[in-house]
């Protein structure tokens, strides 16, 4: 099954307003081409050339740009750090703009609410936000409001520099805020750990899921589990755990208390646009802006039924640390973060080094870490010399092996096989340790 990439034309971002759009100028026009080489990251962007620049200002001057690109181009331009060629576009946006950054944002953001103003003229003066503005802008971001070419440029601002702690945490608050009622519900007291599973939303492209999988096994041993997951915004648009959890046709979590009734046998699926509307709808503008913004690391940390331990990955390591940092603030107690897991998920590779890093919070409210590495000689009998690369996936074909071993504890399929068989280990060990480790106060709620 694959999800179309393209945007209607008329698609409806915020109630109130209505982005026209020309379906082949979505995703390929000079805005988008110049997004792809300046909107990389701190390390990463490029100068532009002198003919993709030369094309950019004649598409500005000519064309009716989407503005939520606009505004993402702009901002990733600017967190980059503009070249002197570079100048050239400024001044197509804004004669003065070299001179007053105030015009800039004018011109940039002509129909933001006033009162973002302040906030958007720090962004683009590369100045971090206190936890306070990063909420107020975190509102702005999830609102109703007019302001699309605001939103682009503070996504790209806030990506391109990398967001702080304080910014995570006024983003985390206002994401939090914009849950339905029924998610804000306390759940029901509960005997054992909850565990929730979350992995990048956008899934894989050449491998299968096993997602099902690890919340069966850890339900059979007594745990509580949610998967959180939600659609795909890219750039891989081809398979996902939502399409995995819809393909089963197992009912969806609708609320907190729903906790409170016997969940399939794999787990809870915890749908973000069930969870919270507004954070879904910024799926077509993320497809729109082709780079992926703060939310897709924060949506994977959105604990609405307050969950005590989460079960997640990062494929790059710095970023351990950083997924540590907000599954506290988040209010987990434990935390299991998969390292290089296939494509990002949470499916170990069986050839290519990974493992697990565990954090337990203390009463003082540190974290105890621990890590567990897949190489260990008792997990050796489920490595190989290479993880399998899918170039046919199909949804059908995961179901099918996930069914099936669900059912049977093999499949035929040795790498499928051996992938289950080595995160299951790996997880159980760190589940052990984990809940002998976590502070008496997150036992049970």
């Amino acid at each position: 099954m694959h999800r179309s990439f393209a945007i209607n034309k008329t698609a409806s971002l915020t109630s109130p307003y209505k982005m026209i759009v020309k379906p082949h100028t979505t995703l390929h026009n000079p805005l988008v081409e110049g997004i792809k080489v300046v909107g990389i990251g701190k390390h990463g962007s490029k100068p532009l050339s002198t003919a993709l620049i030369n094309e950019i200002t004649q598409y500005l001057q000519e064309a009716e740009t989407i503005a939520i690109q606009k505004g993402a181009f702009f901002g990733s331009l600017l967190a980059k750090g503009v070249t002197p060629e570079e100048q050239q576009l400024l001044l197509a946006l804004c004669p003065s703009a070299q001179k007053n950054v105030e015009q800039l944002y004018d011109a940039l953001c002509p129909d933001a609410p006033a009162e973002m103003q302040p906030i958007g003229l720090r962004l683009l003066q590369k100045e971090t936000l206190s936890q306070a503005e990063a909420k107020q802008l975190g509102l702005f971001l999830f609102s109703d409001n007019t302001g699309e070419s605001f939103r682009g440029m503070a996504a790209s601002m806030l990506r391109i520099r990398y967001e702080t702690e304080e910014e995570y945490a006024g983003l985390l608050e206002a994401a939090n805020a914009c849950f339905r009622s029924v998610f804000q519900k306390t759940p029901p007291k509960r005997q054992n750990h909850l565990i929730q599973l979350a992995e990048p939303f956008d899934g894989v492209e050449h491998s299968y899921m096993i997602t099902p999988l690890l919340a069966q096994a850890f339900q059979q041993q007594g745990f509580q589990t949610v998967v959180s997951l939600g659609r795909s915004s890219g750039p891989k648009l081809s398979l996902n755990s939502l399409d995995i959890y819809e393909g089963l046709g197992k009912p969806f979590l609708q609320g907190n208390l729903d906790l409170e009734q016997t969940s399939s046998e794999y787990g809870w699926a915890l749908h973000q646009a069930d969870v919270a509307p507004t954070l879904d709808q910024w799926v077509e503008r993320r497809r729109l802006i082709f780079k992926r913004p703060f939310l897709a690391t924060l949506e994977k940390v959105l604990n609405p039924c307050q969950a005590n331990i989460l079960i997640t990955s990062v494929f790059h390591l710095t970023y351990i640390d950083k997924m540590i940092t907000l599954s506290g603030m988040a209010g987990f107690e434990g935390v299991i973060v998969l390292k290089r897991g296939l494509e990002g998920t949470l499916a170990p590779s069986i050839a290519k080094a990974s493992g697990i890093v565990c954090a337990a919070r203390q009463p003082d409210g540190s974290f105890l870490k621990r890590s567990f590495e897949a190489n260990q000689e008792e997990l050796l009998p489920f490595r190989a010399e290479a993880d399998d690369i899918v170039d046919d996936l199909k949804t059908d074909e995961n179901l099918r092996l996930t069914i099936q071993y669900s059912q049977y504890g093999s499949t035929g399929n040795i790498d499928f096989d051996k992938r289950v068989q080595l995160a299951l280990r790996l997880y159980q060990q760190g589940l052990d340790w984990l809940t002998s480790h976590l502070a008496p106060s997150a036992t049970l709620s």
